[in-house]
């Protein structure tokens, strides 16, 4: 007998067996094995192509900006510092008489409450650059600006209203060394410092004075023009 021949019967016997059995299961018993092959071949082609379905438009650079937005949303707020004594002030009054700076308005609490934090941010980031910084004038009025732009001496070009610091949007500082504000120029030291400030006022978004045709070094103020600023404030 051929080998093949030999070997149906057995194979044969086999197949009737497996039917024998299959035929007195329950078929609830039989679904998991039936099903078992078809979940195995499910997963494997769901892993096959899932990196097909990845979103073509997803850029994790693309979400900096928003995370940058909650971290902010996260910041401390931050406290004014003490004010100085005023004979810190004395040698910038009497080398700049012009500013009136004995004068000049201090109070955090006369500024706009999210324009102060964008400053003392500044501030702190200027301090952990070596350059403590104070502030010389936030809010100032009307009529104390037409008399800076009137003086004999140019201060600013900008008349009574025209100014951000009438809405508490603009505040000039100065570098403070051994407990004395430097406010001129000439000094190296606090040119250093005033060119510090343009960088981190301009890093925070802010405008810097110092890039103006009419320098304005210690001055910075939140960006964009007046007119819409105060459009946006009113529909608050």
């Amino acid at each position: 007998m051929p080998a093949g021949d030999a070997v149906s019967p057995r194979l044969n016997s086999g197949v009737s067996g497996a039917v024998s059995w299959l035929k007195k299961r329950p078929l609830g018993l039989l679904l998991p094995l039936l099903t078992l092959p078809l979940v195995a071949a499910v997963v494997a082609i769901t892993l096959h192509f899932g990196g097909y379905h990845q979103d073509p438009q997803f850029v994790p650079g693309e979400y900096a900006h928003g995370s940058q937005i909650r971290q902010a949303l996260l910041e401390e707020k931050l406290v004014p510092p003490p004010p100085l004594p005023p004979s810190a002030f004395v040698d910038a009054v009497a080398e700049k008489p012009q500013l009136a700076l004995d004068k000049a308005d201090r109070d955090w609490s006369r500024m706009d409450p999210v324009f102060v934090q964008d400053v003392l941010r500044v501030m702190e980031r200027m301090k952990a650059r070596g350059f403590p910084m104070v502030l010389l004038e936030g809010y100032r009025s009307a009529e104390r600006q037409n008399k800076l732009a009137g003086g004999s001496v140019k201060v600013t070009q900008a008349k009574g209203g025209e100014s951000k610091h009438q809405y508490g949007l603009a505040a000039d500082l100065a570098p403070v060394r051994n407990g004395k504000v430097v406010i001129s120029e000439r000094d190296p030291w606090a040119m250093q410092a005033y060119n510090a400030l343009g960088e981190e006022a301009q890093a925070a978004g802010l405008t810097w004075g110092g890039v103006w045709s009419f320098r304005d070094y210690g001055h910075i103020e939140r960006a964009g023009s007046l007119r819409a600023l105060l459009a946006q404030r009113n529909k608050k």
